[in-house]
């Protein structure tokens, strides 16, 4: 895909989409009901995936997962979930073969992809499950056993392109389980990425789709170097990918402006029949990767526009995968302040100024994308 500045021409808002079906030809989609049925998708064998020695992602970063969970009393509320393996069908939307087995014969050994990406022996069993964690939780939150799933899975995905594994991640677990729902009759399924790290695997895979709206906020410029505002997707899929790159620095306050004033509006207006959501705890305040300053109440603020935005079509279903994050308190307190908005506890807004130094960074996305999202406004 171009990484270039795309011309900014209107077209007809993705919004304005008429009475299509909200069927499904595999899936059903129940009404909602009232109690939050929660599945927490999690296996041994995601600690066993070796990323090297040292490496910041480890398997302590799922022991802490559960321990937050724990620590404020959410484990009860869950149901465990036993995770599959994604089927190498499942992986083929999105993965070439040769990068399939080229995964696939790193088992019994270590081998390294690039500087920062390994696999060890355990390594490929792991991806495949991690891969069919998020596969099996659309599965079953479509089909109406539960209503939300969150899966602390490893390794991460969003970096892994079609034909590459890079950036910590092997199979891109999140693009498999879109392009799953996909293949099961959805026509409209929406991706949240919130890692500090923008998603080049998720985008590129999805860039010319429409029927999977990809958005992302993440610091920049920073790795992997893309993400940029102009990069809105290209053919079919121009205006559905939406980049919301930020300076470093931003805290609670300013992310809860840019969720609450663009991405609730662009997801609204999609009106997604699923919502994905890949999960990074990487923007905390205390992560060693990165240089933003958000706190676990920045965390469910995020949750909280995610779930809102799901409410209509989605019935409020929505799938929340793990991606990095590297801080092992803030990811403990985080995961419990995202997992409890899922479990369905209440959650007050947060406050912003309402003018300021975000008044640019806000003015410039509405540039580039009111063309496609008319209710950004002006």
């Amino acid at each position: 895909m171009s990484m270039g500045v795309l011309r900014r021409t209107p077209l007809n808002p993705p919004a304005l989409r008429g009475n299509e079906s909200r069927s499904a030809r595999i899936f059903c989609l129940p009404p909602r009901v009232c109690s939050m049925r929660v599945l927490l998708y999690d296996d041994p064998i995601f600690r066993e995936h070796d990323a090297g020695r040292g490496h910041p992602e480890r398997p302590e970063r799922l022991d802490a997962v559960r321990r937050g969970l724990r620590d404020a009393g959410l484990e009860a509320r869950l149901r465990s979930a036993s995770p599959r393996d994604a089927t190498r069908a499942e992986l083929l939307r999105v993965h070439t073969e040769a990068h399939v087995e080229r995964v696939a014969a790193t088992a019994g050994r270590t081998v390294r992809f690039d500087a920062d990406t390994q696999a060890g022996p355990r390594s490929y069993a792991a991806a495949l499950r991690a891969a069919g964690a998020a596969v099996q939780a659309v599965e079953r939150v479509l089909a109406g056993e539960a209503e939300r799933a969150f899966c602390a899975v490893r390794p991460p995905g969003h970096h892994a392109e079609a034909d590459r594994a890079m950036g910590f991640c092997l199979f891109n677990n999140v693009a498999v389980a879109a392009a799953h729902a996909l293949g099961g009759g959805l026509e409209r399924v929406m991706v949240v990425d919130w890692d500090v790290h923008h998603g080049n695997g998720t985008q590129a895979m999805f860039y010319e789709d429409p029927r999977v709206l990809y958005l992302s906020s993440h610091e920049f410029p920073f790795y992997p170097g893309t993400g940029a505002l102009e990069e809105v997707g290209e053919g079919r899929g121009r205006g559905f990918t939406v980049n919301l790159p930020m300076p470093a620095g931003l805290g609670d306050a300013e992310y809860a402006r840019v969720y609450r004033q663009v991405v609730e509006p662009i997801g609204r207006a999609f009106d997604p029949q699923l919502l994905l959501v890949s999960v990074g705890f990487d923007p905390y305040v205390a992560d060693p990767l990165a240089g933003m300053r958000v706190t676990e109440r920045g965390f469910a603020e995020m949750a909280a526009v995610c779930l809102s935005i799901a409410a209509a079509a989605a019935a409020s279903r929505a799938v929340f995968v793990l991606e990095g994050g590297y801080d092992l308190d803030g990811i403990a307190l985080s995961a419990a302040a995202v997992v409890a908005l899922l479990t369905g506890e209440g959650h007050a807004p947060l406050p912003w100024p309402a003018s300021g130094p975000m008044d640019r960074l806000l003015e410039a996305y509405r540039q580039v994308l009111a063309p496609f999202w008319p209710a950004l406004g002006s």
